[in-house]
């Protein structure tokens, strides 16, 4: 089983076994996913079947029933935003492109029936060293980081963390690509499996006539204090209450599950899935 629930597989193997499933309509024997994804021809049916289990194993998306592999229904889809909790997260790196770079700060905000209810913040060692812009940028310098956990020592509280809640970030293709590269550094193939929000598309849904989507300038238009900017813990608070926001105007649009953000935001990338 994955290290974490919350995390999923990212092998090439178990990626092609969804894509066929999905093709398939969800489900497809042992026997024709050995054959299709293993190039294994015409395997043995109690073989194809000891073969799929331990990819299931791997994945939580992944079971097996009888003699064959179905996708477990995405609970996410489904959730109202009323009983759901997002964890809106920002990151502070050691540079823009990961890899080689590394996260030196982790910062969090569960948002929960409109409100902030808990917080989570770690400094993290880089493991190598932080640029003299990047400490001019976000003040965290290499003094500052010795002595803080390592990645690998802070992930196991971050997932626990996040739990089942949906991801938020401001552009979290940044985030989700920085969050995933370090998970793979310390659980190999394995990368999160929640879905993620991003602030950035969906204001640009939302506020089409605002003068730029930059965190700054929503925390600005929505009154929302942003002290600290480019420190994790501060951005991640300030994003939070600007999610807040944008929830409230989703709501006056109607929209009131994660499938209706999804499709609201479809056209312009607010929603990622697994």
């Amino acid at each position: 089983m994955p290290p974490y629930p919350n995390l999923i597989s990212d092998s090439l193997l178990i990626n092609e076994t969804i894509a066929l499933l999905r093709m398939f309509g969800g489900s497809a024997t042992a026997v024709r996913i050995v054959d299709y994804v293993m190039n294994i021809r015409k395997p043995e049916p109690t073989i194809a079947t000891r073969i799929v289990q331990d990819l299931i194993d791997r994945d939580p998306r992944l079971r097996l029933v009888d003699d064959k592999v179905e996708l477990v229904a995405d609970s996410f889809e489904s959730r109202r935003i009323s009983e759901s909790d997002f964890v809106v997260f920002d990151l502070e790196t050691t540079g823009a492109k990961a890899p080689p770079c590394r996260v030196t700060e982790i910062g969090a905000s569960r948002v929960r029936n409109g409100r902030v209810v808990d917080e989570f913040h770690s400094l993290v060692d880089p493991e190598v060293p932080i640029p003299t812009f990047i400490t001019m940028l976000t003040g965290i310098s290499d003094q500052m980081v010795a002595g803080a956990p390592r990645f690998a020592d802070v992930i196991e509280r971050f997932l626990e963390f996040v739990g089942d809640s949906v991801l938020v970030a401001h552009n979290s293709q940044f985030d989700m690509r920085f969050l995933n590269n370090e998970i793979s550094l310390v659980y190999g193939e394995y990368r999160m499996g929640n879905p993620c929000l991003c602030t950035v598309q969906l204001s640009r849904k939302l506020l089409p006539d605002i003068a730029n989507h930059k965190l700054k300038t929503l925390a600005e238009h929505y009154s929302v204090p942003l002290l600290n900017h480019h420190r994790a813990g501060d951005d991640a608070r300030a994003t939070a209450e600007i999610f807040i926001n944008l929830l409230e105007m989703l709501a006056m649009s109607g929209v009131h599950d994660l499938d209706g953000i999804r499709r609201y935001g479809r056209t312009r990338g607010a929603y990622a899935g697994q």
